[in-house]
């Protein structure tokens, strides 16, 4: 049975990678994973790096918002886990990273365009948000909202969540709406804007 270690241990991991992959910067972003059973998860504290993070870096809190654990002061984004949570009994994990082309290209009014097996497969589709304030219930709530029909949601001029039933599928969702997003924004530069996954193969979608 996966335990409150395994989980942390691997949220440190996956913070690590983010940031070297060039998704977070610093003390951005935020990352969350429910515990067994539930009713519990553990988020990252306020402040921390991504890259820097230890087992003492992590808050665990109630779907009804109560501390229940933990060191730190739960990440200012904590609502937003929350929210996500409750919005989708089937999460396990929620990302949230700050992507620079799927934010950018947001920005500019761009739809990302799905290419790949990998972005149709662990994509499917994408949500969005006008910008909030972070940390604001505006924020989390319009953000859980898409989240109840997306796996993975840009918060306009700010970053974007992934949801997955466990944190390596959340974190493979995040990883897959950059590189969608990146080459979105290749094919706009060769003056492509129709090109996408082939609708007449969505039926028959899987990976092996």
């Amino acid at each position: 049975m996966t335990t409150l270690d395994d989980l942390v241990q691997e949220l440190c991991d996956v913070g690590h990678d983010a940031v070297d992959k060039g998704l977070v910067l610093a003390s951005g972003g935020n990352l969350s994973a429910r515990l067994p059973g539930g009713d519990v998860f553990a988020v990252t504290g306020s402040g921390t790096f991504l890259d820097r993070l230890t087992p003492a870096d992590f808050t665990l809190m109630t779907l009804d918002g109560e501390i229940v654990g933990g060191s730190p002061r739960p990440s200012s984004e904590w609502k937003l886990h929350q929210r996500t949570y409750q919005a989708r009994p089937d999460a396990g994990s929620v990302i949230h990273v700050h992507p620079q082309y799927a934010v950018l290209l947001d920005a500019l009014g761009h739809e990302i365009r799905l290419f790949t097996l990998d972005h149709a497969y662990y994509v499917k589709s994408v949500g969005r948000t006008p910008y909030f304030p972070n940390g604001s219930d505006e924020l989390a709530e319009s953000a859980a909202a898409e989240a109840a029909t997306h796996d993975c949601v840009i918060q306009g001029f700010h970053g974007c969540s992934a949801v997955g039933p466990d944190i390596a599928m959340a974190y493979r969702r995040a990883l897959n709406l950059e590189q969608a997003a990146e080459a979105t924004f290749r094919a706009l530069q060769l003056g492509d804007t129709t090109t996408s996954f082939p609708q007449e193969h969505w039926a028959t979608l899987h990976h092996a």
